[in-house]
């Protein structure tokens, strides 16, 4: 009997805060990341839950193989019930030995659950494109980044970062923004690969981002104004329908970003490790 990997998807996101991306026409993280998966194998079984409905209700860890933390407009450094539901969750993951995959908040997430730390990035925001991100030698040869170049752009949008590893925390990737741009967490003999940035976004998700984090880029100064804003967000969505080079030169866009083969390699990578183990455990 063939036994098909079931996963998780946590979405970190409250409910205001998917609301504001779904008024931009911007996807939610769950369904990004539900997509993302359906590329990389369409038998996969894909449960989704949401943070704030941690606490009301139960989680049988033991019935997937893997979870995913997503990003979040939320940040880690505000000590909520809802941050606090979800340590307790990822602590529980790692008890459970549930092997775990996380982007941005996910990585931050993994960090915190586990007695790092996470701060405002003194160097600002990094949004749109985290440019040439470097695997250091420990990512080189980590099995996430299998056939990955070992420097890389990816797309990004957060202003905290891992400022404190936990123990048992390795850096496998950095940036001129950021120290840690990939962690691998191994904790109570559980495992959490993760990214600081988001290789599940495509271009016109990063368009439909701007338009939902309008204000807030243009008084950090990232954009001009909202003129520039909107032209920023036009171009994007047209890169998105047809990547022309001139666009693509304008912008900075090669096959990193293009070829979502090649963006989602680390998400396939962790797919592609996990072991079915758990699930033949499950039907046998």
């Amino acid at each position: 009997m063939t036994t098909h990997l079931k996963l998780l998807v946590v979405d970190s996101y409250d409910a205001a805060s998917r609301d504001v991306l779904t008024q931009a026409g911007a996807s939610v993280a769950s369904e990004l990341f539900r997509a993302c998966i359906a590329l990389i194998d369409d038998t996969i079984e894909v449960t989704v839950i949401y943070s704030d409905d941690l606490g009301k209700i139960t989680v049988d860890l033991d019935a997937f193989d893997g979870a995913i933390w997503t990003g979040s407009s939320l940040s880690v450094t505000d000590d909520t019930p809802l941050l606090r539901h979800q340590i307790a969750l990822v602590r529980a993951m790692f008890d459970a030995g549930l092997p775990m995959y996380g982007s941005c908040y996910g990585a931050q997430l993994a960090a915190v659950s586990t007695g790092g730390q996470v701060s405002h990035n003194p160097r600002g925001r990094e949004f749109g494109i985290a440019r040439k991100i470097i695997l250091n030698p420990r990512g080189i040869t980590h099995p996430m980044f299998k056939n990955k170049p070992s420097a890389f752009d990816n797309f990004a949008s957060h202003v905290d970062v891992i400022t404190k590893l936990p123990a048992g925390a390795e850096i496998l990737a950095y940036n001129k923004n950021s120290d840690v741009q990939a962690i691998h967490v191994t904790h109570n003999g559980g495992n959490f690969w993760a990214v600081q940035y988001h290789p599940e976004f495509n271009i016109y998700e990063v368009a439909r981002i701007a338009v939902a984090r309008q204000q807030r880029l243009i008084e950090e100064g990232l954009f001009a104004d909202g003129d520039e804003l909107a032209r920023y967000v036009r171009d994007y969505e047209e890169l998105a329908r047809d990547p022309v080079p001139a666009l693509c030169f304008l912008y900075g866009v090669d096959d990193d970003l293009l070829n979502t083969q090649t963006r989602t390699l680390e998400i396939s990578n962790w797919i592609a490790h996990l072991t079915p183990q758990r699930a033949l455990t499950r039907s046998g």
